[in-house]
């Protein structure tokens, strides 16, 4: 098994290096019949792709999506659908100097001792730039979900010690940083810039809300909704931990504060993130992950080179000095691919 493919019955297959020709996604188990183009997908692939602004890195890549399979006279035929997105801005020669050591921080020496071999030029396989293809199967999975008045909207919750308070929705694509509170966006932007003046990065928070998913959705035991959503997440490069409601404040309350009660009207409260016994409740659902800062950093690191020797290491390219407001789009799409899945599911279950 690759480990490059998700899903049960809406399956989600990337493929495609940061530096080779091209990049992309197979998605099989498409509803058949539904109104589809490359503007569909090209509109989400835009919020990911770089060079947008002085927060995400310079690399000049359009993104440009070409549907290859699954599309007949605008509609989905419910093959599969292939959509492809060439490399066009590949500077391989900045990673010359990382060929024969390990950069802290990134997947370069796990991939060595799993493989024997690796693609040194901008992590390969292991880089960012394999999330276009979860965004254009992504962009798929939300317009699947809209026609069932789903909608999904992650948000830059903190950068650094910065936090937001505020939760403006509107606000979020209006701010180089997505940040949901327009009284703390601009300090974000500038902790940032920071961070990249000094060759260094920073890490953050990402927060998702999920609206109009029914009760009932998710297969218990060992593949709960929030389980699902934790391991969708979770396999997005950079992402080091999820909570959902309350989250790890959970263990400083009691049952009775943690409890969400329940009235005629609904329940009182949403602690749970809108999960309960790993399905979905009606409510809201909210989880918050945890993006790691960009491991390629300008700064002198020690590390060791392929024959074990001590050595020091300073990454050169173009990267992101925050991951966040790249990797908001991807955990739309993430929570988007597992819905429309579980979805399918539940929908198999009861015919």
């Amino acid at each position: 098994m690759s480990g490059s493919t998700y899903g049960k019955i809406f399956t989600v297959s990337t493929f495609g290096e940061s530096h080779g020709g091209a990049v992309g996604v197979v998605v099989d188990g498409v509803t058949p019949g539904i109104a589809l183009c490359e503007a569909d997908i090209q509109c989400e692939l835009d919020r990911r792709k770089p060079g947008q602004s002085s927060v995400t890195t310079p690399r000049a890549e359009t993104d440009t999506v070409k549907i290859m399979s699954g599309i007949f006279e605008g509609k989905t035929t419910g093959t599969p659908l292939m959509m492809i997105i060439m490399n066009s801005d590949v500077r391989s020669c900045d990673y010359d100097n990382i060929r024969e050591l390990f950069r802290p921080g990134h997947a370069d020496y796990a991939y060595h001792k799993k493989y024997g071999i690796r693609d040194h030029r901008g992590s390969g396989r292991a880089s960012g730039r394999e999330t276009a293809g979860r965004v254009a199967a992504g962009a798929v999975a939300k317009k699947l979900l809209a026609a069932k008045g789903i909608s999904i909207t992650a948000c830059t919750l903190a950068v650094g010690n910065l936090k937001c308070e505020k939760y403006e929705p509107d606000f979020i694509e209006k701010n180089p940083v997505r940040a949901c509170d327009s009284s703390v966006a601009a300090a974000m932007e500038q902790r940032i810039l920071e961070a990249k003046n000094e060759g260094n990065s920073i890490g953050g928070i990402v927060e998702c809300r999920v609206s109009g998913v029914p009760a009932g959705i998710g297969e218990p035991v060992f593949d709960k909704l929030d389980a699902e959503l934790a391991k969708a997440v979770v396999s997005i490069g950079g992402i080091k931990g999820i909570e959902f409601g309350a989250g790890f404040a959970a263990a400083a309350m009691t049952g009775k504060q943690h409890n969400d009660a329940m009235s005629p009207a609904g329940f009182i409260t949403n602690n749970a993130g809108g999960i309960i016994g790993g399905i979905s409740t009606g409510a809201e659902i909210v989880f918050r992950a945890v993006v790691k800062p960009t491991s390629s950093i300008s700064i002198e690191q020690d590390t060791v080179d392929l024959n074990g020797n001590a050595v020091t290491c300073a990454t050169k390219g173009r990267h992101d000095p925050c991951l966040c407001p790249r990797i908001v789009p991807v955990v739309e799409s993430m929570t988007a691919i597992v819905l429309i899945d579980l979805l399918k599911q539940q929908a198999a279950l009861n015919c």
